[in-house]
């Protein structure tokens, strides 16, 4: 006992000097004289194995789950570095007492659109917004490229703080499945949490379906506020699952609801052609529509989704119909051309994302649909013949070539996609995809429809260890200029 409270009373202590300014550290090379180490394990590492480093880099607090020397350095034990380190972070950057609502929103596919969403639509009503998700972290006088879709816990902290200071109202982040498995949301309040879908991603890391789900829905089961709302989608079969179990929230989707108790919001599509389309909406006796040039279902239902998260904060429906929706970078983005080609950016890297765009373009009525995609390197292999499943069964032309291929052979790749490619019109193979891009972009006429897919807003490929220069918005411009003039 005599220990536990010494420890106790070491960590008190510590956290006081915290709050008044002393640096904590994570990664053990960016130690400096009288920083705090945290000594946080991960799947394929122990924190305390970097504990030497900190020490010698001039770490003088050594927080750790294990008792070990730490030579001159003060050991403060916990059970559990990764709350720890939340704690720390609260502490450092008086998060407890931000105002900033945060909306998290977590799902397979249509995070970064309904983030874009979201966010011109509480800007269209006087708010300031902040965005942390996988394009960039953005708030009024800030941007940077986002290096990952959700940052770690310190940064996260961070920049709530730094928003807090600009006197932002609301913060809209994507939440990874990742990032919630890691416990890198920990210690942030969520106004209101979304589940977009659930569909097969990621299963390299979460080994099943139902772990996948389970680390989605730690968005809803924890973090509580006592108001805050689930903004779910009725028309997954997991988000269904989900509302049947998660109480307060708005159910929302294109579908019907059926037996489902709570606020639903219900969309009806009114129109969808190449131009845009016609949303009619209904929550409670309220009925509205909107006009946006976006196209396809999917956009309907993060359409849905922002309009619910607007109900949840206060907007009415008046406010809505005058929100100007508008395009996502890389999310069905249409790259223009002087030649009045039809070609579109995405960033569909699943089977079902690539469905879901490619049956958007079909119901479109284009003679062809010439479709660009790959699989990446050191990632779930299981999906690689539904992507071209996906792809052969609505193109009729489907280029097969890389994505980012990281440590893995391209042309090994390529050879586990393959088998889906049965039963296509017309296949081009071409690991090299600025290659392919000019073979798609050549084999066009002005009746046809190009779908690059897989790295969408990205402006790098990845190939070994290194990222080099790469936008498939500049490969397929460069291509027209090059083949057409």
């Amino acid at each position: 006992m005599s220990d536990i409270i010494m420890d106790i009373a070491k960590w008190n202590r510590l956290l006081d000097k915290v709050k008044e300014g002393l640096m904590v550290r994570t990664d053990s090379r960016e130690v400096q004289d009288g920083d705090v180490f945290v000594a946080i394990s991960g799947p394929l590492c122990d924190g305390a194995d970097f504990v030497k480093q900190a020490i010698k880099n001039g770490a003088a607090y050594i927080v750790c789950a294990s008792q070990i020397d730490t030579e001159s350095a003060e050991l403060i034990l916990h059970s559990d570095p990764r709350k720890a380190l939340v704690d720390l972070a609260k502490a450092y950057f008086k998060t407890d007492s931000s105002t900033v609502k945060i909306v998290g929103i977590t799902g397979t596919n249509g995070k970064t659109t309904t983030s874009y969403l979201i966010e011109q639509m509480l800007t269209s009503a006087g708010m300031k917004v902040g965005v942390i998700g996988t394009v960039s972290y953005r708030w009024p006088g800030f941007e940077m490229d986002a290096p990952l879709t959700t940052p770690g816990c310190w940064q996260l902290h961070e920049m709530l703080a730094q928003m807090n200071e600009a006197n932002v109202d609301v913060m809209v982040m994507e939440v990874s499945s990742h990032a919630l498995d890691q416990e890198r949301v920990a210690g942030l309040n969520f106004n209101a949490a979304i589940l977009t879908n659930v569909t097969q991603d990621h299963l390299d890391y979460h080994g099943d379906m139902e772990s996948y789900f389970e680390a989605k829905s730690l968005l809803f089961s924890h973090y509580p506020l006592t108001d805050k709302r689930g903004i779910i989608n009725f028309d997954d079969p997991y988000g269904k699952r989900l509302l049947e179990s998660y109480s307060p929230s708005i159910g929302f989707g294109l579908g019907s609801p059926d037996e489902l108790s709570g606020d639903n919001l219900c969309g009806e599509m009114i129109s969808c052609t190449g131009k845009g389309m016609v949303l009619k909406m209904t929550f409670g006796t309220d009925t509205w529509e909107i006009e946006t040039d976006f196209i396809g279902k999917h956009n309907g239902s993060n359409l849905l989704a922002a309009q619910a998260v607007g109900l949840h904060l206060g907007l009415t429906p008046e406010q809505l119909k005058a929100t100007s929706f508008h395009g996502v970078p890389g999310r069905l983005e249409r790259v223009r051309n002087d030649h009045g080609f039809d070609i579109f950016v995405d960033y569909a890297h699943t089977p079902d994302a690539l469905k879901n765009v490619l049956s958007t373009l079909k119901d479109l009525n284009f003679k062809r649909i010439i479709t660009v995609f790959g699989c990446g390197g050191d990632r779930d292999k299981t999906k690689r013949p539904l992507m071209a499943e996906a792809a052969c069964k609505y193109s009729d032309v489907a280029v097969l070539t890389s994505d980012n291929p990281r440590t893995e052979d391209p042309l090994e790749i390529i050879k586990d996609v393959r088998p889906g490619m049965k039963g296509c019109p017309m296949t081009i193979e071409e690991p090299d995809r600025a290659v392919a891009i000019r073979k798609a972009v050549k084999e066009m006429t002005s009746e046809d429809v190009l779908l690059i897919a897989g790295k969408g807003h990205e402006t790098y490929q990845i190939i070994g260890t290194e990222k080099r220069d790469f936008s498939d918005v500049q490969e397929v411009t460069l291509a027209i200029k090059e083949i057409y003039g």
